[in-house]
């Protein structure tokens, strides 16, 4: 369990009229797992719109798309997961259970409980090969998807970068202590930003642990399968990329992405042709989807999914 869940410090409920629910679900192995369920407000007919059902990142959690999810909330239900060992979601027993597939069968546990037949996936990193994993396994259910800066294929240097902040457990005084050691980190990917970007960052990926230190809110055990996946053995996801043929995709990449490469979102729309791609300017792994270009071009999707 968390160490942190009596005792979670700014839970907002989202800023202006925007509301969401807690609420849970079950995974086959008995783990109560956590989602964000952000209500449509208005009722205009949107309630026969598909939901949107966000998928984070490696070390993120559902807070990764408070702004997307607001932004969107008025007019589409949107359905922010925290996987296993995130955010308000329990931790595995077993370590070996943080892999995507695993995810994957998670989550469809939470679309059978709120008996979701269609969706609009978008996905960051991580949550982007789940939702290409998903489109191999259910692609008549997925209606369009977003896949933010991760592809087929993996570049080294990125996955080697992750592997060497993640799971270890670092812990900081105040926010802003936490904030700069975030840029430290991550300034290559988001250069120039100011520190209320950095303190925002801060607060979507950590929390307050019971003793008072602001502290990354993942279970540091899901580094263990992470650490031993082999950048030279790569699995072959290309076909996963292409199942998701016949709906609208948009890929965004930032243009200092060391994760996804020009090459490989090139060949990708090779691979899918239709498929629409953005990349983004000054912006690393990962783009945070406020990017105005970035905004855009989710409207357009769901303008083809409504």
């Amino acid at each position: 369990m968390p160490v942190d869940q009596a005792g979670r410090q700014d839970r907002g409920r989202g800023f202006g009229m925007t509301v969401f629910e807690d609420r849970f679900w079950s995974s086959r192995d008995g783990l109560k797992l956590h989602f964000r369920d952000y209500h449509v407000q208005k009722h205009d007919g949107s309630g026969a719109r598909p939901p949107i059902v966000c998928l984070h990142g490696l070390t993120r959690n559902a807070r990764d798309f408070e702004a997307l999810a607001e932004r969107l909330s008025p007019r589409w239900r949107v359905i922010c997961p925290d996987m296993r060992g995130r955010g308000d979601s329990e931790y595995a027993r077993d370590s070996a259970s943080y892999n995507p597939v695993q995810y994957g069968e998670d989550l469809l546990e939470l679309l059978a409980q709120e008996q979701i037949d269609r969706f609009v996936a978008i996905g960051t990193s991580l949550g982007g090969l789940m939702t290409m994993g998903l489109a191999t396994l259910i692609p008549e259910r997925i209606v369009a998807a977003v896949i933010n800066d991760v592809g087929p294929f993996l570049e080294p240097q990125g996955v080697e970068r992750i592997k060497d902040y993640v799971g270890q457990g670092r812990s900081y005084p105040t926010w802003v202590h936490a904030a700069r050691a975030l840029e430290d980190n991550q300034g290559h990917a988001h250069p120039g930003q100011p520190l209320d970007f950095w303190i925002g960052r801060a607060k979507r990926l950590m929390t307050v642990s019971s003793a008072g230190r602001v502290v990354f809110d993942y279970d540091m055990k899901i580094a263990e399968p992470f650490l031993g996946y082999d950048v030279d053995d790569q699995p072959d996801l290309w076909p996963a990329w292409e199942a998701l043929a016949g709906r609208p995709v948009l890929v965004l990449r930032g243009a200092l992405s060391d994760l996804l490469s020009a090459a490989t979102l090139e060949k990708m729309l090779r691979r899918l042709p239709g498929a629409e791609a953005i990349t983004l300017e000054n912006v690393g792994h990962a783009p945070t989807l406020d990017e105005p270009e970035a905004i855009a071009a989710i409207d357009r999707l769901l303008a083809q999914s409504a």
